[in-house]
């Protein structure tokens, strides 16, 4: 009888407190207390969902009240300052005392086990340079009309309607502080991009938000009145993201706002649909005619593409249209790549897309930049990369490995204050960030937030150019797999140039075929025409038809 205790107790005490408020009045809070604990557990007897409360009523709500709270509970008093769950305490920390300009020094040595499987580091120089300027730039479409000199680090997609109004605000204001750029996300440009006047990369999703017909069709003519404005400096193709690559998404009618209406050009009590594909092309030339139609459209400004790597042969075939296509259609090249990762991902999606789906970043940049540069375009074509990068280190590594600069998503939220509650799909965001409910997103300082995440990207460029001078470095350019290096066992440690096969430049032209198991299994099958698979993959997934 002991799970029917707290019930029996409430009872007991609901009684009492009955007989002691006819003495004294001020037991009837007593009554009202114990008596609907009583009344509580009486329904828990009674109702048949939860087998749960009928065995234990009462008891099962101190339950499901822990259950709530385990996440906080772990997260500020259990896991460790280094565990990445999916920041650590450790990362978020350096954030903050970034984007608020203070003390970020370490005392007492590294948290990190400098001995462990998987540790990294930078090697330094007996002969470190002085860098005089942190303001790393990158140009991008130089070629184009309208060339964008980009800052090693910016703001990653991320759209109004995923984010608040002040957030969207406020990182806006920010790249405008700092002298970076903000993507958009697939959301279209709002209002609150508009204000704050910062440089803006207009995503374009499946969905065509901001440039749509009434059938969700593209519209040159609804995208060139926004694609030439004079605040957006490039055009990204989204054809996949790293938290749910290959999925869509919708945004139900019932958090449709007319200003979300309005932004993404979508009608008010119907659900926002974004389409796994597009409906624009469908083979991978296709897509590099869109991307050179979508830069004359703007007006000669760099267009490119991001995605995350799924099929290889999806990507060598887009490749290989672009190697078909090089010399005699060279305005169909892309300015650019962004590489997602799996690990990224700032908002809600399936738990088995956020866990098994699509290739980490790492992999998916070495991957593109190898493929690049055996095909002799990597000079020609610059590649962005989005997946966990925080620091200024995150940063170099994911240089060193291929890529010109970075995005952050996540990071950035941090400097807007967000304290990784995991309630981004809820609409309940404690910090004003992830949501569209006006009584949370209003409390969100906007002339203060902005200027931390100015602060932030300002002291992260800052470490990064530390970084380049302690390793003799003179620009983040000249990083290469080289200079990072990792321990693969308790006495072994490989440079990353090391272990990875690193193509050397043109080397997939004339036939050959590089010691490489990926570019061995798909490249010659791969086809500019179709997103088909090879003909062997297509007879693996026949060999259960009966």
């Amino acid at each position: 009888m002991i799970r029917y205790s707290a019930y029996l107790a409430s009872i007991v005490l609901a009684v009492l407190a009955l007989l002691l408020a006819l003495a004294n009045p001020h037991w009837w809070w007593g009554v009202a207390g114990f008596g609907a604990l009583a009344v509580l557990g009486t329904a828990d007897l009674l109702q048949r969902k939860s087998t749960l409360r009928r065995n234990y009523p009462l008891l099962a709500h101190f339950r499901y009240g822990l259950e709530t709270i385990g996440p906080e509970m772990r997260q500020y008093f259990i896991q460790s300052d280094t565990a990445e769950v999916p920041f650590s305490r450790e990362q978020r920390a350096l954030i903050y005392q970034r984007a608020k300009h203070v003390n970020d020094v370490r005392p007492f040595g590294t948290l990190q086990d400098v001995y462990g499987i998987d540790y990294e580091w930078i090697n330094h120089s007996l002969a470190p340079t002085a860098i005089p300027d942190h303001d790393f730039r990158i140009v991008i479409g130089a070629g184009c009309a309208r060339p964008y000199s980009a800052s090693v680090f910016n703001i990653s997609a991320m759209s109004f309607g995923a984010l608040s109004a002040a957030a969207i605000h406020a990182l806006n204001v920010g790249a405008k502080r700092g002298g970076f750029y903000h993507d958009t996300g697939e959301g279209s440009i709002s209002p609150y991009h508009r204000e704050g006047g910062g440089d803006l990369v207009w995503e374009l999703g499946s969905g065509y938000f901001g440039c749509r017909n009434d059938d969700g069709s593209f519209s040159e003519e609804r995208f060139a009145a926004q694609a030439v404005e004079p605040q957006v400096k490039m055009i990204e193709v989204k054809l996949s993201q790293g938290a749910k690559p290959g999925h869509g998404g919708i945004l139900p009618a019932a958090k449709l706002s007319a200003e979300i209406a309005a932004t993404r050009g979508v009608p008010m009590g119907q659900d926002c649909v974004s389409p796994a594909a597009h409906s624009a092309f469908s083979t991978p030339l296709g897509l590099l005619q869109f991307v050179a139609r979508l830069r004359e459209l703007s007006g000669g400004k760099p267009v490119g593409f991001k995605l995350a790597i799924g099929h290889p042969w999806e990507w060598f075939g887009i490749a290989k249209a672009m190697q078909e296509q090089a010399e005699a259609n060279p305005q169909l090249l892309p300015d650019f790549i962004v590489v997602d990762g799996a690990e990224g991902g700032t908002g809600a999606a399936p738990a088995e897309f956020v866990d098994h789906v699509g290739v980490p970043m790492h992999e998916g940049l070495m991957l593109v930049h190898n493929t690049l540069v055996g095909l002799g375009l990597r000079e020609r074509i610059k590649i962005g990369a989005a997946g966990k990068i925080v620091s200024a280190f995150d940063i170099a590594r994911a240089l060193a490995m291929g890529a010109d600069w970075c995005n952050a998503a996540r990071g950035y939220m941090f400097a807007l204050g967000c304290i990784q509650s995991l309630s981004c799909h809820t609409n309940r965001c404690p910090t004003g960030i992830a949501t569209q409910d006006p009584a949370r997103w209003k409390q969100l300082d906007v002339a203060d937030k902005s200027v931390r995440v100015a602060t932030f990207h300002t002291n992260t460029v800052r470490a990064l150019r530390d970084l380049l001078c302690a390793a003799g470095l003179e620009h983040p350019d000249q990083l290469g797999p080289e200079h990072i290096l990792r321990r693969v066992s308790p006495f072994e440690v490989r440079s990353l140039s090391a272990l990875y096969r690193y193509l050397e430049p043109g080397e997939l032209l004339g036939g050959r075929l590089p010691e490489h198991a990926v570019f061995r299994e798909f490249w010659q099958q791969a086809r500019s025409d179709a997103f088909m698979p090879p003909a062997h993959v297509a007879r693996l997934r026949g060999s259960k038809a009966s």
